[in-house]
């Protein structure tokens, strides 16, 4: 489709696990085999379309060793406002306690940037615990994710556990474990909408 349309651009974005796809994380979360699969797929597209469109391909967290820059480091370039007029570094940031996420119906947008205390969060490399602290890498990635290492540790301060140097990195092959261990058979899938209390029985794609 993206051909018949003539897109310059194209991402291919696998799944990243906050919210609800957090909570659904063992229904969605493919193989390694699969996501092999999906890429080299993805990649035979992108050099049949190089030089007419660019692709870029997301790889999924948990199959990495090393974390992504998260919004390219916290309050340094990115700044999203939801619909109710908060100010978020990232646009998961809400779920992360002691915020206190500005909304720009009370504050401008540079009081937001420059002063906030949620802009100033995680800014620089001060709130960093070891190995992040004296990895060489802390100027690339930032400690990765903060909402990842929340959701994954119960701590955001911690090393994000996508990375092989984290004291929690063995969080991750327990997830990707459970959620193959629970691959068989039919995954039911949870909707926020509480209209929709019915929960809908899903076999995971192969």
């Amino acid at each position: 489709m993206a051909e018949e349309l003539g897109a310059d651009y194209l991402e291919l974005a696998n799944t990243q696990y906050y919210g609800w796809a957090h909570v659904n994380r063992n229904a969605l979360l493919p193989t390694k085999e699969q996501f092999q699969q999906a890429e080299a797929i993805a990649q035979a597209f992108k050099e049949k379309v190089a030089g007419k469109m660019k692709i870029y391909y997301v790889v999924p967290d948990f199959y990495e060793d090393r974390p992504k820059a998260c919004m390219n480091g916290w309050g340094t370039t990115f700044l999203t406002i939801a619909p109710d007029g908060m100010a978020l570094p990232c646009h998961s940031a809400r779920l992360l306690p002691g915020l206190d996420c500005p909304n720009v119906k009370d504050f401008s947008i540079e009081q937001i940037w420059r002063e906030s205390k949620a802009f100033n969060f995680f800014r620089g490399f001060d709130w960093m615990r070891e190995p992040c602290l004296s990895c060489e890498e802390k100027t690339k990635d930032f400690g990765g994710c903060r909402c990842q290492a929340y959701l994954l540790t119960g701590d955001m301060y911690n090393t994000d556990p996508v990375c092989s140097k984290s004291p929690k990195h063995g969080v991750m092959h327990e997830a990707i474990q459970q959620a193959q261990c629970n691959s068989q058979g039919e995954q039911p899938l949870i909707f926020r909408n509480s209209k929709n209390s019915k929960q809908f029985s899903q076999t995971k794609p192969s």
